[in-house]
């Protein structure tokens, strides 16, 4: 069975697991990558600071990225006068 590793990234901060973990195939790995996000999800967006971003990524075993998941904040410059985003008042 395939080895893959699990690797998670956030600002400057970036951490891979040393011990590799098999999975049948692409389809097993995708669906354990996807819950074990999910449920981390609920605290990585309450620690997010502004214009930041988060991901895992699953690595086979030459360490090659095979899937990522993203979670990105960003926040956008207001203008004051009516309070909608600078690029939208423009328009």
């Amino acid at each position: 069975m395939p080895l893959y590793f699990f690797q998670i990234r956030s600002g400057r901060y970036s951490g891979s697991s040393e011990h590799g973990t098999e999975f049948a195939d692409r389809k097993a790995a995708w669906k354990e990558m996807t819950s074990v996000c999910a449920g981390m999800a609920a605290g990585i967006s309450r620690n997010l600071k502004e214009n930041s971003e988060w991901h895992m990524e699953l690595l086979d075993e030459a360490k090659q990225p095979v899937f990522r998941i993203r979670i990105v904040a960003e926040s956008f410059d207001h203008d004051e006068s009516n309070d909608l985003p600078a690029r939208a008042s423009r328009r």
